[in-house]
């Protein structure tokens, strides 16, 4: 079946994330005056990165909102559970000025996504929130890559649920088999593409399937860096169908 789009993921695949994030939060308790009292930096990078996991995990659960989630790290890496609602939101502000002055694309996102864009139709996958990803990819200066956006909180569903795939297939009025996804988590990106019937690219930038014997999962494609992305996808069947974008 020809490939008509490439899915993508955003956070660590196309956007770093993590090195965001780290900078950001790093500067954000500095300036608070929270690193000794959680034993240094990195102590508190730890903490800061494992309350985040936790309740953005709640959030994806649909136990509670985007912004309900982003009060909660805060109201928990503090330790105040009686914050109020304010006060969590003018404290996680300040770690969001941090984190945007931080934000970054990989160096090869902006030149695949230019490679692929007369071949291929291209759209985003992502759990986060819509609104918080449309503006980050526009911050960026990526959205214009994209003909849709499509988050878990409009889906109804988050990766890896085939129901967060196929929803996205159906936006795009595509078959799970003429979908491409990308992401950088094997389980939730790679297997829940694979599961749902879309071609399934796991992009490992930190290698850690590169060991002696290490093979990617049945059914899984692993690359290294977004710039062996083109030279995989002329190996797919009907790889090149023209962008529908103007």
């Amino acid at each position: 079946m020809p490939v008509r789009a490439v899915l993508w993921d955003i956070d660590d695949t196309l956007f770093d994330y993590t090195g965001s994030d780290r900078a950001g939060a790093l500067r954000h308790l500095r300036a608070e005056g929270l690193l000794t009292a959680h034993g240094g930096a990195e102590a508190a990078l730890r903490r800061w990165r494992a309350v985040m996991e936790t309740e953005f995990a709640r959030f994806l659960a649909g136990e509670v909102g985007f912004l309900d989630h982003r009060r909660a790290r805060a109201r928990t890496f503090l330790e105040a559970p009686h914050l109020s609602d304010a006060e969590a939101d003018a404290w996680f502000g300040r770690y969001i000025a941090h984190y945007e002055a931080s934000w970054v694309l990989f160096p090869d996102a902006g030149p695949v996504l230019e490679e692929l864009a007369p071949l291929v139709r291209q759209a985003v996958l992502s759990n986060a929130s819509t609104p918080n990803q449309e503006r980050k990819l526009a911050v960026l200066g990526i959205r214009d890559a994209f003909e849709a956006v499509l988050c878990a909180d409009e889906l109804g569903y988050a990766k890896p649920a085939p129901e967060a795939f196929h929803g996205a297939c159906k936006a795009l009025g595509l078959t799970p088999g003429e979908v491409v996804y990308v992401g950088d988590k094997l389980d939730i990106d790679a297997l829940g593409a694979r599961d749902a019937g879309l071609t399934a690219v796991w992009l490992d930038r930190a290698g850690t399937g590169e060991g002696p014997g290490e093979e990617p999962p049945p059914g899984v494609r692993r690359i290294g860096g977004l710039a062996e992305l083109p030279e995989l996808l002329r190996g797919v069947t009907g790889f090149g169908a023209p962008s529908t974008i103007r």
